[in-house]
């Protein structure tokens, strides 16, 4: 069970780390800076009841969203390893192969559409954004590279 724990705790943090980076990377095309403080103030209501908001900016504060934000984005990553090691098993920690990153990846991309997106008032798969295709492949785009640095960082820590 140790073994489990630190391997998620590891892939989880290298893969969202590489996340984080992608998400910088986008910067230089003139995307905006990431934001975890709305994520941040929805996890907060979360743990005291309320899933569904109009729109999380609307919504009220909470002391120290943005690190909760962020801590709830590791915290994410971590589990997301944990589960492709539990359906894949320690093996493939050992012996990292790219399909079930891949698979895990594209998978997660559904608790932002159809958990996160619509609890924080965007509609499901960012339904009620203006620019709902661009936000959908951005989305696409980042869990493949989530999905790279799940197998990047196994074979680093093999």
């Amino acid at each position: 069970m140790t073994e489990f724990i630190g391997k998620a705790i590891v892939i989880g943090v290298g893969a969202t780390l590489l996340f984080d980076l992608w998400g910088q990377f986008l910067r230089l095309f003139g995307m905006p800076k990431p934001n975890w403080g709305p994520p941040g103030r929805w996890f907060a209501h979360l743990l005291r009841g309320r899933v569904m908001h109009e729109d999380i900016a609307r919504s009220e504060p909470v002391a120290g969203e943005s690190a909760i934000g962020w801590a709830f984005h590791y915290l994410v990553g971590i589990l997301f390893a944990a589960t492709l090691l539990a359906i894949w098993g320690l093996g493939w920690a050992r012996q990292p192969s790219f399909p079930p990153a891949l698979i895990v990846g594209l998978a997660t991309v559904g608790c932002g559409w159809f958990i996160l997106q619509p609890g924080m008032g965007m509609g499901i798969a960012a339904s009620k954004r203006a620019n709902a295709n661009q936000i959908r492949l951005l989305n696409i785009l980042a869990h493949i590279v989530f999905a790279i640095g799940l197998y990047g960082t196994a074979l680093l820590t093999r």
